[in-house]
Formats: C-alpha cells, sequence, structure tokens
C-alpha cells in the first residue's frame, strides 16, 4: 500500500453490460491501490427505487415529470461500512443497499437511467468526486462522458447467458425466488435499453481495452486489470 500512495494518481472507468462483475472487480482494484470506489449503478438503482415508492414506475408507465421535478429533493451519500470494507449507498439517510439489488428495481432501473435530467445530475455528481484522481468508478458511461480522459478504460463483457446465471446465482443466494428466465430477459432488456437510449448509451471509449471475461475466474480478472493499473501508474 505504500507504494502506491507514492505513486501519481489516476483516474480508472470501468464500463460495461450489467450483470458483467464491473463491481466486484472495481472493489477488489479500489482496495488493492488505495483508491476510492464509486459504484455508479447504485445511484441510478437508488433513484429508481425512490420513483417505485412513489408509484412513479411500473412495467407499463413512468412519471417522468414527477421524478424530475423531485431530483432535487434526492439525496444520495455514499457511506463506508468498515465491517463488509466497501461503501454503501444511502437514500435520503436511509441505507438502500439491499433494497436497490432486487430484481424489481433491476426490471426498472434501465428505463430510469435513460432520463436525462438523471443522468445530467448524477454525471455532475460522479465527475466531482473523481476530480482528484486516485479512483475507480464503474458503471455504462464512465469512460465516454463522466471521465473521457481517465488513465485506464476497461469495457467489461460476457454472453448474456453467463452473465444471467451469474445474476440469479447471486439473487437466489441472497434468498430471492426468482426463475434463470427471468433473470435472462430482464439482462436481455437491459443491454437493449442500455445501448440504445438517445442520451448517453453504453459504448465502448476510445482506447478502452475490451474484456470478456465469459469464461475467467475473479482471481485471473482480477490479476490481469491490477496489471494493467500498475503498468499505466507506473508510467505516468
Amino acid at each position: 500500500m505504500l507504494i502506491h500512495k507514492l505513486m501519481k494518481k489516476i483516474t480508472i472507468a470501468i464500463d460495461g453490460f450489467s450483470s458483467t462483475g464491473k463491481s466486484t472487480i472495481a472493489k477488489q482494484l479500489a482496495k488493492s491501490l488505495g483508491y476510492i470506489y464509486v459504484d455508479t449503478g447504485a445511484m441510478y438503482r437508488a433513484i429508481t427505487l425512490y420513483a417505485m415508492r412513489k408509484n412513479w414506475v411500473d412495467n407499463q408507465k413512468v412519471n417522468f415529470e414527477a421524478l424530475v421535478q423531485a431530483l432535487p429533493q434526492i439525496q444520495l451519500v455514499f457511506k463506508y461500512n468498515e465491517v463488509l470494507e466497501y461503501s454503501e449507498i444511502f437514500l435520503n439517510g436511509e441505507n438502500v443497499e439491499k433494497e436497490i439489488r432486487t430484481l424489481e428495481v433491476s426490471n426498472q432501473v434501465s428505463r430510469i437511467a435513460e432520463i436525462k435530467e438523471v443522468r445530467e445530475m448524477l454525471v455532475e455528481i460522479q465527475k466531482r468526486m473523481g476530480a482528484e484522481k486516485g479512483i475507480v468508478m464503474d458503471g455504462r458511461d464512465i469512460g465516454t462522458i463522466v471521465f473521457p480522459d481517465a488513465e485506464l478504460k476497461i469495457f467489461m463483457t460476457a454472453s448474456p447467458e453467463k452473465r444471467a446465471y451469474r445474476r440469479y446465482k447471486e439473487l437466489i443466494d441472497r434468498g430471492e425466488e426468482v426463475t434463470y428466465e427471468d433473470v435472462l430477459k430482464n439482462v436481455q432488456a437491459r443491454d437493449h435499453i442500455d445501448s440504445s437510449r438517445e442520451f448517453s448509451p453504453l459504448r465502448k471509449a476510445e482506447q478502452a481495452i475490451e474484456f470478456d471475461n465469459s469464461d475467467m475466474g475473479l482471481k485471473e480478472q482480477f490479476e490481469r486489470l491490477y496489471n494493467y493499473a500498475l503498468r499505466i501508474i507506473k508510467n505516468t
């Protein structure tokens, strides 16, 4: 850790499709490098949960006007949990880390994330978070919109079937009653919405390293990305 403190800090942007393990790898990188970690997906999920609680979003409709008007009232804060060793997101003072990870929220989040005003508000917050570098941030538009000048850009991908199975196992392990077929449909639907939305669509950033982890374990993924980061840090 000491050697990392003596090195010049960089910005690491990790983008990619849903359920590619971006957050897991980003957490490991941040911890190993002594960097700040920010899960931007949690921010969009928290706003989605807020909208769901207000009955402003369901499978038929989204009340765009009501949500946009309420955005100034939404406060999002990350607080570090020393026991879990990662930051959890708080929505207006409430820890909603568990609630935002449900399939119900997953089914709606891409629709909320495509709202221009929502993205503009969160991108502004994210840019401020990374102003001093020394940050690992993952999401859909980090290397393209939030940090286009990031020294290391990663674009993570995997087959929809592999991603759906990973997500399915994660939900089952948390005690949720879901089927693999429903999770696969959710993954495919989110891919379509994320990639085709008009404002800030998911795409590979210029100079990003494409990283297909369909057949990789977590250890191999981490070692490869950690070595990428070290090479860039040492040459910066």
